[in-house]
C-alpha cells in the first residue's frame, strides 16, 4: 500500500467564514465544495479540508490519508484489532474509505478516489 496524500481536516462552526479566512491569509484555493466539506490547495497542491458536520459517518476526522489500496489498510486495522469507527464504505462522491481511532483519539479517514 501506498499514501497518496495526507489531508488535515479542521472542524469549524462557520464554513464560508473559515475559508474566507484561510483563502485570505495563505493563498489558498477551493479545489473541492460539497456543502459540507471545502478542501482548499495551493498551486503545489498542499491542502487543507474544512468541515462542519461528516455528511457520510458518525464522526469528523481529524485527519485524511488517501491510500492506492484502502482495502489493505482497512483488513491491516481490523487485524490490529483498531477501533474502526466507520466501516469502509464506497461514498457516493466517489471515494471509498473508513475510520478508524488511533490510541490517542484522534479519528482518521482513510480512502482512495474510486
Amino acid at each position: 500500500m501506498r499514501i497518496e496524500r495526507i489531508v488535515p481536516d479542521l472542524t469549524v462552526t462557520d464554513l464560508a467564514a473559515a475559508v474566507r479566512e484561510h483563502r485570505t491569509v495563505l493563498g489558498l484555493e477551493v479545489v473541492m465544495d460539497h456543502g459540507w466539506i471545502v478542501t482548499l490547495a495551493d498551486a503545489e497542491g498542499r491542502q487543507l479540508s474544512l468541515m462542519t458536520k461528516e455528511a457520510g459517518a458518525p464522526v469528523n476526522p481529524d485527519v485524511s490519508v488517501f491510500v492506492d489500496d484502502v482495502r489493505s489498510a482497512y483488513d491491516a486495522a481490523v487485524t490490529a484489532g483498531i477501533e474502526i469507527v466507520h466501516p469502509l464504505t464506497e461514498e457516493e462522491w466517489g471515494v471509498t474509505r473508513f475510520f478508524y481511532r488511533d490510541s490517542s483519539g484522534r479519528v482518521v479517514n482513510v480512502g482512495t478516489h474510486t
